[in-house]
């Protein structure tokens, strides 16, 4: 399907914002693990492998190599947080004292945006 230019634009910036979002959550993740670990009450090698995800989906989306299957993997990741904020430690939508989880939803639309969408032209395998 050929796209507008400036629809091709706005995926890349979409894409562009996802991708460093991940790359960055990943990296810290892979920095400091045991750090990590301890705020979740998850082992070291969970929040490690996490990392890894995020990292690669991150240049996946962001480069636009099967763009699509990183945005997948972030659904998944997504969902995964969004139950733990909601179920397991019923944080509330917005919060003054803690992170609520309104940014993991706008992060979860986001990777169903890519996931089910176009990735557009600036792409390098779309």
């Amino acid at each position: 399907m050929v796209l507008p230019v400036h629809m091709d634009l706005g995926l890349f910036l979409l894409r562009l914002g996802l991708g460093i979002i991940f790359l960055y959550h990943g990296w810290m993740k892979l920095k400091t693990p045991g750090m990590m670990a301890k705020g979740l009450g998850w082992q070291s090698w969970q929040v490690f492998l996490l990392g890894l995800v995020e990292v690669l989906g991150g240049l996946s989306v962001l480069i636009g190599v099967y763009a699509p299957y990183g945005a997948l993997v972030f659904v998944l990741v997504m969902i995964g947080a969004l139950y733990f904020k909601i179920v397991k430690w019923k944080t509330p939508f917005f919060a003054m004292d803690k992170m609520g989880w309104e940014f993991d939803l706008i992060l979860l639309a986001a990777s169903l945006a890519v996931f089910l969408g176009n990735v557009g032209v600036y792409a390098l395998l779309p």
